[in-house]
Formats: structure tokens, sequence, C-alpha cells
């Protein structure tokens, strides 16, 4: 498009798109009456201006202006800048669905370039000085959290960049640490369900749990990683210790290796990497969402999404988020349900910056799927059964969560900032629990052939959780060395109980063709205070910035202190307990010797707090002191002008081995080691047509074993090599039809530290679509996605204990923004 009579040097005309991924969410009957009040405010409140329907751009990374340029041929903006305005300065590639306000803002993103409009008219200008770093450092602290999130990467399905705790928002070619980070659209275009859905994009992280099961586990660089241990909006101990639920999410940010400096050492003590959940906010644009999703066998599933912001320069901000689940669930004789209510506020002023979230969340599941463990003298595993065999029929489990929490960010100054988040959980569990036992009633687990005995127990228990996090961030320059500076500190204080009812009824049974299990005791005990965890820290770290942000070098320490107390649950007495504390320094270094390359490498230390022994050792209910695992990792990351991004990256972690002795004394004896490779890439291939895959390769060795017993052999449960390729193509013969497929490839693992009993590894292929259209005026998106599409049946191991994967799980979903 031209302009008559203006000159080009004084004047561009854009148009822009609106990269906003379309958030996919299933319709809500009427959750409860504050849906359906939210629902009124929401329909009833004044009309904005209307949302610009989004045009395809693809604009790869160069200089800004003729970035700008292509921007106008593409859209219908008329923007209008003096020259100097844009003297040296470079834009990152966008490309997606967009509307035109959003395309230019991710344009504008990081320049300090102001603007505004008047229809389609747009005026740039250059924002008042405040020190040349100052601007950046403001966006980068707030972004992830109140602010504006990182810029989706070409595609749209990653992130450019995501939240490290005290080290704040980082760009990916900034960041000394191998980091993944998942938009929602990549969320709703899988139908993920829960996190773990989601997490498996990438081959360093794998599930080790299936859909069904009492909780979601993941493994990450071959190092176990609780639901437990995920962290919200920055805060440890406040989702459910069991699943999360995709719906109230916004981003997904993964980081590869210990992450104790970042944020604390988590509750329970993962090192292999660190998962943080970023809640929904309410965006600029109103929305009202709908949707419907079914589920194989017959699971339905209604969602109502609903935000808008108000009040002057729209400050305020209001996300709510409906869900009711209910229906058949994967297993035989399986139901599985899920009521949640998730509400968002938040405040965004010019210094001042404020969100409160609170989320009820209720799971019921009747048959869940479990795991089961094998004799010592099984040298090979029988086949897995179907994907639907439910191991124990008349097992139940059903969980309550509810979380409120909030964070207040300030600028004192434009260089200095003050943040304070808290926030407190209480669950409950309650589970009709099976136990494998000899036909005498002692502990016994599966045989050769699949058979055991069972007895049934009730196993119910409670957490309750304070979480804290405060700190201050500077941003100053001593000579030509620019500084970030952050001061931190946080608390969490976790108290968990339990109570095991123990049947006395016993049944014969096979896992191919399973029995009930027997009625449970008579009376059903409740829960007792079993542990008391209190976990603070204190951190200072600085990041340097040479040479025009070509050398990037961090340095910091924290402080952590660590008490457990364990407690009989019987009669309330304190049985054990320690408190220890250790510094955890991490040091990193990022190099671009290119504009688009950054060759990058760290030294991280994680610290875990002591296990608690299980019930099947000699030294029962003793609480085993902390440990340190330690992490060196090198790498180098490369942005193929904006349209892909490959990276490389070398580590080791270190950590002492949990394992029993001869007389089946649980302790940390001797070291585990993995040594990795890693390579991912991701963005898009040609307009289109997104890519994201990845492989990793992991020598892991048990070292330093007490007489040398098993020294040199792989650890339970790692694999040595994985696998991901997922494919997701814009179909150019039907408008908004697209087409999607992934491949996840484990191999083999061993279930013991012996290496006598191997798991083989497995292949599962993943195929979607979806389409999206206009009815009645309304947006639509139809979704269908088949999960192992072959049917194919294997075993997933989580350290010892295996269970039968989920088979062929059909899913359908429509949404209607309304």
């Amino acid at each position: 498009m031209r302009l008559v009579g203006v000159p080009l040097t004084e004047l561009l005309i854009l148009n822009t798109v609106s990269a906003r991924p379309a958030l996919r969410v299933p319709p809500r009957v009427v959750l409860s009456a504050l849906a359906f009040s939210l629902s009124l405010v929401f329909g009833m409140a004044p009309a904005v201006q209307a949302q610009e329907a989004p045009v395809s751009v693809n604009i790869p990374a160069q200089p800004l202006g003729d970035a700008l340029l292509q921007l106008g041929s593409q859209t219908s903006l008329q923007i209008f800048y003096s020259q100097d305005v844009l003297a040296g300065q470079n834009a990152r590639a966008i490309s997606g669905n967009l509307s035109p306000e959003e395309a230019l803002r991710q344009l504008l993103q990081g320049t300090g370039i102001q603007y505004t409009r008047n229809g389609n008219n747009v005026t740039l200008s250059r924002a008042e000085p405040t020190g040349g770093t100052v601007q950046l450092e403001a966006v980068t602290v707030t972004a992830g959290i109140l602010g504006e999130l990182a810029p989706p990467y070409t595609g749209g399905q990653l992130a450019t960049g995501g939240s490290l705790g005290l080290l704040g928002s980082e760009d990916v070619m900034d960041s000394p640490f191998s980091t993944v980070n998942y938009t929602s659209e990549l969320l709703y275009d899988q139908q993920a369900r829960t996190l773990a859905d989601v997490v498996v994009n990438d081959a360093s992280v794998r599930t080790l749990t299936s859909a069904g099961g009492f909780g979601e586990d993941f493994q990450i660089r071959g190092f176990a990683v609780g639901s437990g241990d995920v962290s919200v909006n920055g805060l440890y101990g406040l989702v459910s210790s069991s699943r999360v639920p995709v719906q109230i999410l916004e981003r997904v940010e993964v980081l590869k290796g210990p992450g104790a400096f970042m944020r604390g050492i988590p509750p329970n003590g993962s090192i292999g990497g660190a998962i943080n959940v970023v809640t929904k906010r309410a965006d600029d644009e109103p929305l009202a969402r709908a949707t419907l999703g079914y589920a194989s066998k017959a699971n339905f599933t209604g969602q109502l999404d609903l935000g808008r912001r108000f009040g002057e320069d729209n400050a305020w901000g209001l996300r709510f988020n409906g869900v009711k689940r209910g229906g058949e669930s994967t297993l035989k004789d399986g139901t599985q349900g899920l009521d949640m209510g998730a509400l968002g506020i938040d405040y965004r002023g010019a210094r001042l910056r404020w969100s409160a979230d609170a989320i009820h969340q209720e799971d019921v599941i009747e048959n869940f799927r479990s795991q089961i463990g094998w004799q010592p003298n099984v040298t090979e595993l029988p086949s897995p059964p179907d994907g639907d065999i439910n191991f124990y029929p008349g097992t139940r489990l059903s969980q309550r969560d509810s979380t409120i929490m909030s964070r207040l960010e300030y600028d004192f100054t434009d260089n200095l900032t003050g943040h304070i988040a808290a926030g407190y959980r209480d669950g409950k569990v309650r589970q009709i629990f099976p136990v494998t036992v000899s036909p005498s009633g002692v502990r016994q687990s599966v045989d050769q052939d699949g058979n055991f005995n069972v007895m049934t127990t009730y196993y119910d228990s409670y957490s309750k959780t304070s979480s804290g996090d405060a700190g201050l961030t500077a941003r100053f320059s001593t000579g030509g060395i620019k500084h970030r500076l952050a001061l931190g500190a946080t608390y969490l204080k976790q108290e968990a109980g339990n109570a095991y009812s123990t049947g006395s009824a016993i049944v014969a049974s096979n896992i191919y063709d399973p029995v009930d299990i027997p009625d449970g005791p008579a009376v059903r005990l409740t829960p007792q205070k079993a542990s008391d965890t209190t976990l603070t820290s204190f951190a200072i770290v600085d990041t340097l910035s040479f040479i025009d942000d070509r050398v990037l070098l961090t340095a910091g320490v924290r402080h952590q202190r660590v008490e457990v107390d364990s407690f009989n649950t019987t009669t309330g007495a304190r049985t054990s307990g320690y408190r220890s504390s250790a510094n955890s320094p991490v040091g990193g270094i990022v190099i671009k010797p290119l504009h688009n390359v950054s060759v990058y490498a760290n030294l991280a230390q994680g610290l875990t707090r002591g296990t608690i022994v299980g019930d099947t050792y000699e030294n029962r209910g003793a609480v085993l002191a902390p440990y340190k695992s330690k992490q060196y990792e090198t790498g180098v990351k490369v942005d193929w002008d904006g349209n892909i991004t490959t990276t490389l990256a070398l580590f080791q972690i270190s950590r002492p081995a949990g394992q029993a002795d001869d007389n089946n004394v649980y302790g940390y004896f001797g070291e585990q080691r993995n040594r990795g490779l890693e390579l991912t890439g991701y963005g898009e291939l040609v307009p289109g047509l997104r890519l994201m895959a990845s492989a990793a390769f992991i020598n892991s060795e048990l070292t330093k074993t007490p007489g040398g017993v098993s020294q040199g052999n792989r650890p339970a449960g790692v694999p040595a090599s994985t696998y991901n390729l997922g494919l997701d193509w814009d179909t150019p013969w039907v408008q908004g039809l697209s087409l999607n497929g992934r491949a996840i490839r484990t191999s083999s693992v061993y279930l013991n530290n012996t290496n006598t009993l191997r798991l083989p590894g497995y292949t599962r292929f993943d195929l979607g679509a979806r389409y999206a259209t206009t009815i009645a005026g309304k947006d639509v998106v139809f979704r269908a996605n088949v999960e192992n599409v072959a049917d194919k049946k294997y075993w997933l191991a989580s350290g010892s204990f295996v269970t039968n994967a989920a088979g062929r799980t059909y899913m359908l979903s429509a949404s209607i923004n309304y």
C-alpha cells in the first residue's frame, strides 16, 4: 500500500496482525453461581472496539525499518514516524495469524519505541530516556509474572523466553541455561489435559506415569521430578501434588538442570530440572469462550473462559476459568471427574503491579491406574497388558486442593524494583489403595507370570503449605559494564499427615485377568501429622553485561536452611529430624560471537532435603540428611534468521544415589552420575509448517558404590536415548485447516541397579487436526486428536515400579468465542 506525496524517509505504512494465539477451552454448563454471575457481567460489559480479524503475517528478523515496510505490505495499519526514531533498531521475526496491533507490538517490543493509534493511523515516537539498560530490564523483570509475557517465537508454539526466578525473565538467547517455554497455543492445539501432556514434547523430559493414575511424575535429564516440585508463578507447593490441569495455564516453563538457586529448594528436592507454570491473565482484547470436549472412552468436559480489562488504560484485569469433567476413563469400569474454578485478578499501573489467584480443584477417579513392583527373582518382564487393564478393580482416589496466592511489584525508581509474593494451599487426598502381599499377609510383589495377592488399605493424607518470595532488583552501570543485581529470600513451610488403615482379607489375582480387590478395613483412621518441613533461603546474584551485551556473566550464591521433623502418626511423638544449612552457588556465561549465536556454560548446585525412609526398609521412618548435587553444562544456541532456533547442550549431573544395603537399610550409598548430550530445534521450517524436534543421549552410571556393588551399572529407570518429532501444518488447500503429528521414542531402561531386569523401549505416535472457521459471525475452532494411534502396548517405569501405558485415546473438542 502507498501514501501519495509522503516521503518514504518520513513515513511508513503498516498493517499489523495479532499473533495472540486463540486459547482453546471447553464450555461450562454453569460451573457455579460465580461462573453464571461473571458470564452476565462480562456479557453486559460496555462494548469495546471490535476485535480485528487476524491475518497471516510472516516477517523475518531484520532491521526494524525493513520489517515495518513488510508489515505495511501485509496489513492495513498506516504508521507514521521520523527516521531517527528507528535508528539502529532491529526487529525479531514474527509469523502466524495475528491482529494488526499485536503484530506491531511484537515488532516494537524491547525497542523503547511507543505508538499511538487513531483508527488505522499509527504514530511512532521515542520513549523518554530513562537510561539505556533500565527500560529493557523493566520489561525483563515483569515478563512472565505481571507484565508482558515474552512474545511467542516464530510458529507460536514456544516463547522467546521465560522466568528464571531470582534471575528474572530472560530471552532464551541471553540465558546461560537450557530452557523450553511452551505457550497456551500449543497447550490447546494438542488438547493437553494436564501438565504431563505438555512437558513430554521435549526429549529430555519423560512422564513416568500414564493418564488416570494416582499422580503425575516426570523425569528430566534422567532424574525424577515429582508434581509436588512444580512451582506456580514462581512459588513452590501451591499446585496439586497429583496433577495440574492445563485450563489454568498460560505458559509452561521448563528448566533443565538443578533449579535450587533460582527459586530455592523444591519441597521434594528435585535436581534434574524445574517446571514453573504461569497462570492466566486478562488480555487487552475481551474474551468470552466456551468449549465442549470429548475423550475416549466417554469422558466429557465443559469449560468457560472469561477475560476482560477495566478502568483507565485497562489497568484492572479479571480472568475466570471454570471446568466440569466427568464420564468414563481410559480404564475398564473407570470414571474420572474434575471440578475446577480459577479466578485471577491483576492491576497494571505505571509503577505498581499486583496480581492474585484463587484456585479450587476437586478430582475423583474410580479405578485409577496403578503401579506394580516385581519379585527379586524375576529376570524378564511379561508382556504388557492392554492399556485399559486395571490391575486392581475397586480402587478409588479423591483429592481436593484450594490455593490462594498474590504477588506485588513496585518500581521504587527507574532502576530499582521490589517484589513480594505469598500463597497458601490446603490439600486432602483419600484413597482406596491396594497392597500386594504374600498369602500370609507379608508384602510381596508380582511374580514372573503376573500373579499376585492383594489386600486393601485406606491411605489418606493431607498437606498444608505456606510459600513466600521477596526480593529487590537494581540496574546500574559501572564504567562500561551494566549490572542487574538481585537480592532475594524464599520461605516454605509444609505440614504433611497421613493414615494407613490396613485390611485383612486377601485375594489372588493376575495382571491379565485381575479380580476385584477385597473389602477394606472396618475402621478408617483419620490422618495425623507425619512431618514438618521448613525451607528458607537468602540469595544474591549479579548479571554483568559487556561489549554491547555480547558477553553476559552471571554469578551468585544462595544460602539455604532445611529443617525437617518426622512424627509418629499414632502417638504424635517426634521420632527424628535435623537442622542443616548449605550454600548453593551458580555461575553462568553467555558469549555472542555473532548476533544470532550464543555460546554458554554454567555451573549449578542443587540441594535436596533428606528423604523420610519408607515402610519397606529396616530403618523405616528415619530422616536422612540433605545432600548436594552438582551440574556442569555447556552448549550453543543459534537463531536462524528468526525462523528456527537450534540448541546443543552437553551436561554432567552427579548426586548421591539412594538405595538399600545388604541389610535392607536405605541410605545414600554411592553416586549417580548422568552425562548427556541434548539437541533441539523449533520454529517454522517454511511459512505454515511448524517444527518441534529434540533428542537426548544419557550415559548414566553408578559410581563410588560401597564395596563396588553395582559399580558402573546404569541406575534404575534412566533411558540411554530419547527422541521427539512434532510437526504442525497449515494446509494450503483448505483455509483454516491444520494437521499435526508427533512421534515419541524412549529406549529401554533397567528396573534395578543390578541391571538384571530390563524394560523394553517404546515408540508412540500421535495425530491431530483442527479447523478454524466463522459460524454466525462467531469464531469457532474444531479439534480432533488421537494419542497412541497404533494402540501400542508398553510399560512405563518409575524407579523399580511399572504401569501399563494408556492405549489409543480419541479427543474431540469445539470452542466458540461469543
